[in-house]
């Protein structure tokens, strides 16, 4: 069995964040979700779990980070080309998010970022293989 990740970020309405991710193409799974959580999957081993920032507060002792005045995590989700990275990025933008920041162009890496509604930080990037192998 591989192993799967689940990302857990705290969010201010389920019901926007369901609408923003699958904007961006992204399906949810209904086993894992209720009034408090929705699971967004990501892909077969990859699923984040949306959780409403008191249902969220409920599993820590900490603080939870206020994600508009700080960085708690940047997502960094792989792309299969540089057109998946803007098709990706575009789909977030028209979707209610914002630009984390520029466009990054390293010839064998392309990324850009943006910022979701609950303002947590993704990255969507491309990379060839074989050309950064060469690189170092």
């Amino acid at each position: 069995m591989s192993t799967k990740i689940f990302v857990n970020l705290p969010v201010q309405d389920l019901a926007k964040s369901r609408d923003f991710f699958t904007q961006l193409g992204y399906s949810f799974n209904p086993q894992f979700s209720d009034d408090n959580a929705i699971c967004l999957v990501i892909s077969d081993d990859i699923f984040a779990m949306l959780l409403l920032e008191p249902f969220f507060k409920s599993f820590t002792k900490k603080e939870v980070a206020d994600a508009r005045t700080s960085t708690e995590t940047m997502i960094a989700l792989s792309a299969d080309s540089r057109a998946e990275v803007d098709e990706q990025a575009d789909k977030a933008l028209a979707a209610g998010g914002r630009p984390a920041g520029d466009p990054q162009d390293y010839g064998f890496m392309y990324s850009r970022s943006f910022y979701d509604l609950d303002e947590h930080h993704w990255e969507v990037v491309w990379m060839d293989l074989e050309a950064a192998a060469q690189q170092s």
